[in-house]
């Protein structure tokens, strides 16, 4: 695949299958399951996913003090505090309202590279913070963009999985991947993620028993989990084929199909506000996008994507 047309496929691809997430995300909390009961069973699937993934490379990752503490990092920030935080959120907020807050990720991701030193101020990408603040005052201020004012006090808590997103993404262009690539990488962070989640879903009664009958939640937390394994190997295979700044345009899509399987799936509706936001939301994540094109050419394939 190394036509355009076959890219931009693969890329809307990619965005439709991160965007249902946060349906799936909605359907498996409707069970009565608590965060880190699914946050674990989420992170073995990975584990199994990615390590037959590694398995069929041939490439293991390398275990020292360096890999360890970059994998505990993406664990922790990357896995464990957003998607505990954003399954809490899921009980009471509409999945379109999750699907939009995910789309602050970069714009979240400006403010924290100015304060780890990655980037200087740019007049371009603050004018797309600002937008951003302010889509989120459209869903904040008083109207009808949420169906329940008791969901507000939700929305902060909603807001917490794009900041840490943005912290994980700084985080690794400041100090690399422990010279692993991005599989191998999330591959070992998945493991850690599991050892730290276990106990976590135990001490708190968050438990999930992996014994059948098996309902409609349970097969939306293996979807989900599926679907974030093999997308973000898709993923990291188009930034080596395509470049980052073409890879970097499926958080457009990610937020639009995230609407878009609300709507149909959930059977969800939004106010004018909402749509209002939504529009102030792509537009600021436009200008805090990368300028500089990368062209659309062949590059090394996945197994050769160390240190990206």
């Amino acid at each position: 695949m190394t036509n355009p047309l076959g890219l931009y496929l693969f890329l809307a691809v990619l965005g439709a299958g991160w965007g249902l997430n946060s349906v799936l995300a909605k359907i498996a909390v409707s069970g009565g399951y608590a965060p880190f009961g699914l946050i674990f069973w989420q992170l073995v699937i990975t584990s199994l996913i990615l390590g037959a993934i590694c398995w069929m490379r041939g490439s293991w990752p390398k275990l020292g003090w360096a890999q360890l503490r970059m994998a505990l990092f993406v664990a922790l920030i990357g896995t464990i505090v957003p998607n505990a935080a954003s399954y809490r959120a899921a009980i009471d907020l509409p999945a379109g309202i999750l699907a939009l807050l995910l789309s602050l990720v970069p714009i979240c991701a400006f403010p924290l590279a100015l304060v780890m030193g990655n980037e200087q101020f740019s007049g371009r990408k603050f004018l797309g913070l600002s937008l951003g603040a302010l889509a989120v005052a459209l869903l904040v201020l008083p109207g009808e963009a949420l169906p329940d004012a008791a969901m507000l006090a939700l929305l902060p808590l909603a807001v917490i999985a794009p900041i840490c997103y943005g912290l994980e993404g700084n985080g690794v262009a400041k100090w690399g991947t422990g010279d692993l690539s991005p599989v191998e990488l999330l591959f070992l962070a998945s493991l850690l993620g599991v050892v730290i989640a276990l106990p976590l879903a135990i001490l708190t009664g968050q438990w999930i028993s992996p014994a059948p009958p098996y309902a409609l939640p349970d097969l939306a937390l293996v979807a989900s989990a599926m679907i974030h394994a093999l997308v973000y190997t898709g993923y990291v295979w188009l930034v080596g084929r395509a470049g980052a700044v073409f890879a970097s345009q499926v958080a457009y899509l990610v937020t639009g199909f995230g609407i878009f399987w609300a709507m149909a799936i959930l059977e969800e509706s939004y106010a004018s506000s909402f749509w209002g936001a939504m529009a102030l939301m792509l537009l600021g994540v436009f200008f805090v996008q990368p300028r500089k094109q990368i062209p659309l050419v062949a590059a090394a394939p996945l197994r050769h994507t160390k240190g990206e």
